[in-house]
């Protein structure tokens, strides 16, 4: 498949390709060129001087997970059971069948990262899929993170059951103690496969299993937290066990924005569009994007499907763009920031030779954050998705 005439946006250190063309063969990038190609093959489309840009990336969901028209029989969001289920994993209760993908795809949205919900202190293992096919295994990238989740939600559930955690202590501490399991477990691991015939293996344990990867920095710790004091116990925890962290929504980030900066942790702003529900969110404010940006953290914008449906992702970042955040960075916290802070923008998040062939088109002269813009081609690993052109 080719691409041409059309104004390439790469998202990476490429730039702007204002005419050029773009070859995709076997799911991958293959070429990116400006001006006209010597040779056309019969299925090339001419982008009519359009704009062609990366697919857009929400890193933030609970799609597929949380089911449209639907109230328990497709929530599988939360085991709020146990508060601490490292071991649940995403990808076993997504259904890739749910509406809101086809919603997401019309969208030009090719990659999200669904997850785990907040009902618990840790609820599990996230997973960053693409948004086109019909069985989770083919649409995954790779289990990327952690879901824990600080503050208001796990005291709620928790506090209606008289059970711990019913404190922000009591959360910490079921982290802090989950996490020292796990490091012990580890360390007794080494002892075993290091001196077999003076030490044994340490009893099966799936939650110490699931973090494992987690203190090795192979994946990420995603914080839920709004408030500026939970931001910061999630920055202590993961000072202390050596993590890699990320926060997740990060509502009072403003108020602490130099701090966040100079400890280099990255937030996933959102959502942006709704009421301030709760009273951890009473600070929300639209300029928080803009200025956490400003300080120098790396930013993207997540739509917290089903809070707000995933087609608004879009128009979320139009409401950064209101509240302050650079034009010119807006399109980068739709697509390579989101695929860094997932870590996976090896494989996607801008145009470059190697990477899946996800992208979107759009009409000359069309704003692909303005509500009313629709992609005329959405691509998805080589898959056309959709295509009016």
């Amino acid at each position: 498949m080719l691409i041409y005439n059309a104004e390439i946006l790469t998202m990476s250190n490429r730039g702007i390709i204002p005419c050029g063309w773009i070859e995709t063969e076997n799911g991958k990038i293959k070429a990116i060129e400006s001006g006209t190609p010597k040779d056309m093959p019969s299925d090339s489309i001419n982008a009519e001087g359009g704009m062609l840009l990366p697919g857009f990336i929400d890193a933030h969901t609970h799609l597929g997970i949380i089911e449209d028209s639907l109230d328990f029989e497709g929530d599988d969001c939360n085991e709020s059971t146990d508060p601490f289920t490292p071991q649940m994993r995403a990808i076993d209760g997504i259904n890739p069948f749910d509406r809101c993908f086809e919603e997401a795809r019309s969208r030009g949205i090719t990659t999200v990262a669904s997850s785990p919900g907040s009902a618990n202190a840790c609820g599990g293992e996230i997973a960053a899929i693409k948004t086109y096919g019909r069985r989770i295994d083919d649409m995954l990238i790779k289990n990327c993170g952690i879901k824990f989740a600080l503050g208001e939600n796990p005291k709620n559930v928790y506090n209606g059951r008289e059970e711990t955690p019913i404190t922000r202590m009591a959360i910490t501490a079921l982290i802090r103690e989950g996490l020292y399991k796990a490091r012990r477990y580890v360390h007794d691991m080494d002892s075993y496969y290091s001196d077999s015939e003076n030490y044994d293996p340490p009893e099966y344990d799936i939650k110490c299993e699931a973090l494992m990867p987690l203190l090795d920095r192979k994946i990420k710790a995603f914080f839920h937290c709004h408030r500026a004091d939970d931001i910061c116990t999630a920055m202590r925890i993961s000072k202390e066990f050596g993590l890699d962290p990320v926060i997740v929504h990060g509502t009072e980030g403003q108020l602490i924005a130099d701090i966040i900066a100079e400890e280099a942790v990255p937030v996933i702003c959102g959502p942006l569009i709704c009421d301030r529900c709760k009273p951890e969110m009473r600070g929300l404010e639209l300029k928080n994007a803009s200025i956490l940006h400003k300080n120098g953290v790396k930013i993207c914008i997540c739509t917290d499907h089903t809070v707000i449906p995933i087609q608004y992702l879009p128009l979320s970042v139009q409401a950064a763009v209101k509240g302050g955040l650079d034009l010119s960075e807006a399109l980068k916290t739709l697509t390579i920031n989101p695929a860094e802070i997932l870590g996976i923008d090896e494989t996607t998040g801008s145009l470059t030779e190697g990477k899946d062939a996800d992208m979107q088109l759009y009409r000359k002269g069309a704003n692909p954050l303005d509500l009313m813009s629709e992609p005329l081609l959405v691509m998805i690993g080589g898959n056309i998705c959709r295509r009016e052109i």
